[in-house]
């Protein structure tokens, strides 16, 4: 689960390798550091995005500033902190962007609930995401890098270039809203709570 930033001290150490290599315009470096990318930060992308597309074009342009940037790379974080703090930046641009898009998909993506317990883990982890969606960016972002990849509250400001303070508050934020919102995503339509978010 938290597989981006729990490696092996040999991982890591390769992992700065081939940013120093990269540094210094190593190409298949840099094919090969993509490659240990590439797969995570699709599924943690698209998990983010709900499109595949913008997940790519995220990653492209993430490994695009990689590319550019690893001659700076001083090391003062974990490579993977580093690659997702640009991922990020990159994210919360593509969100800013595609707000009224997701917006409009957002009712798409939404399938009606059958009854208030879950018939299955699957069941269950649909009215996860389907929660997960209507948190704002920033909130739904601390959670998958704190729950889905293990990340640290200190990793997670980093990434997100915030106060350590401001994560925790995201992911209390969070935790709270998801706490109102499975509830009255396992209500059936015709029965829905009062106060549900449209």
């Amino acid at each position: 689960m938290a597989e981006l930033n729990v490696r092996g001290t040999a991982g890591v150490a390769r992992e700065r390798e081939l940013i120093a290599r990269v540094g210094d315009g190593d190409r298949k470096a840099f094919e090969e550091l993509y490659g240990l990318y590439h797969r995570r930060m699709a599924r943690f992308l698209t998990r983010l995005t709900r499109r595949y597309d913008l997940a790519e074009e995220i990653i492209n342009d993430t490994f695009w500033v990689v590319w550019r940037k690893a001659r700076g790379f001083r090391g003062d974080s974990q490579p993977s902190t580093w690659i997702l703090g640009i991922a990020y930046r990159k994210a919360r641009n593509a969100f800013r962007a595609a707000a009224r898009s997701a917006a409009q998909n957002l009712d798409e993506q939404l399938a009606p609930p059958t009854s208030e317990e879950p018939a299955s883990t699957e069941e269950l982890r649909d009215w996860l995401s389907q929660a997960l969606v209507q948190l704002p960016p920033e909130q739904r972002l601390a959670v998958h890098l704190c729950y889905e990849l293990g990340h640290s509250c200190e990793e997670i400001a980093t990434i997100m270039g915030c106060p350590v303070n401001t994560v925790k508050t995201r992911l209390f934020h969070a935790r709270a809203k998801l706490q109102k919102l499975l509830p009255q995503l396992a209500t059936p339509r015709g029965a829905q709570l009062p106060g549900r978010l449209p």
